[in-house]
């Protein structure tokens, strides 16, 4: 097993951080705290594939702008909110979209086609890339360490919230009870 994370790891981390890659950087950072992996590896591959994710994808926007939304009618409502922010907030927008859940996809494509210049895209896609893939790997790896330092507690906390739930659920019981 070792040997196949170890040769297939690197591959997975560099195509999962193509797309919304978190979940993917999420495991990868707790294969580096386990040893299977290196974390300033994943961090560089995570680097790479996003960087060049989204560089292709505004390339994409650029070229054949609002023929890939049309072309896609499920793309639109997703597309219509990437604009607006990306209207609003122009640069923080582009610094930030890799963050925000559902539009990170289509969000280059719409940089792309709203005429943002290359150079520029290029320099802040960059910056944004090396925030995103050392902050996500960092924060999994630490996370990782947390949990398998907190592991022996993990009963107890279940235990805990079954018993808050459960007295939630009286109550709420209890309540409606009442009311009828």
């Amino acid at each position: 097993m070792q040997e196949f994370i170890e040769t297939w790891g690197y591959i997975a981390v560099f195509l999962g951080s193509m797309v919304e890659g978190e979940s993917i950087i999420f495991v990868a950072g707790f294969l580096a705290h386990e040893g299977y992996l290196s974390l300033p590896k994943i961090i560089i591959v995570s680097f790479l594939g996003t960087l060049m994710a989204d560089q292709a994808l505004y390339h994409v926007g650029r070229h054949y702008g609002n023929h890939v939304i049309d072309k896609f009618p499920s793309f639109k409502p997703r597309a219509d909110k990437a604009f607006q922010l990306l209207h609003r907030y122009d640069t923080f927008f582009i610094l930030s979209f890799r963050f925000i859940y559902g539009i990170r996809i289509i969000s280059p494509v719409i940089i792309g086609s709203s005429g943002i210049g290359v150079k520029r895209f290029m320099v802040l896609n960059f910056i944004a890339a090396l925030i995103w893939s050392i902050g996500s790997c960092v924060i999994a790896y630490y996370f990782a360490h947390l949990i398998m330092d907190k592991l022996e507690l993990l009963p107890k906390i279940i235990l805990g919230l079954i018993l808050i739930g459960g007295g939630i659920g009286y109550l709420i019981f209890r309540w409606r009870k009442r009311r009828a």
